[in-house]
């Protein structure tokens, strides 16, 4: 397979970061094992669940969290945690979400207001 060939298979963002490399955009890093320690650090600490909060909330908004975890497969208290994650970081995207009572409707074949 050559060069050509190759650069094909690469979506947008792969083949902007060849081209960049390519026009001899990036330089290397002076101290590279401090750098590489140092983003490992960050990355661990990202992770690292520090602190307990506890919250408020209705049963009714409670129990649509937990489907949605169940649904996602995940614990109830991650999707949470992501949720407010996504939120502080400014990725937090809404979408619609069908009801239950939806899609009971749409199952059946009847219409539901979107």
């Amino acid at each position: 397979m050559d060069d050509k060939e190759l650069t094909a298979q690469l979506d947008d963002e792969e083949r902007e970061i060849l081209e960049s490399f390519e026009r001899d955009e990036w330089v290397p890093v002076a101290d590279k094992e401090a750098v590489i320690a140092r983003l490992q650090s960050a990355a661990a600490a990202t992770l690292r669940k520090e602190r307990r909060v506890n919250i408020r909330m209705t049963t009714a908004d409670l129990a649509a969290l937990q489907s949605i975890a169940l649904e996602e497969g995940i614990p109830y208290q991650t999707l949470m945690s992501s949720i407010l994650h996504k939120y502080v970081t400014g990725r937090l995207v809404e979408r619609p979400r069908i009801t239950a009572a939806e899609l009971a409707l749409m199952e059946k074949g009847e219409a539901y207001k979107t």
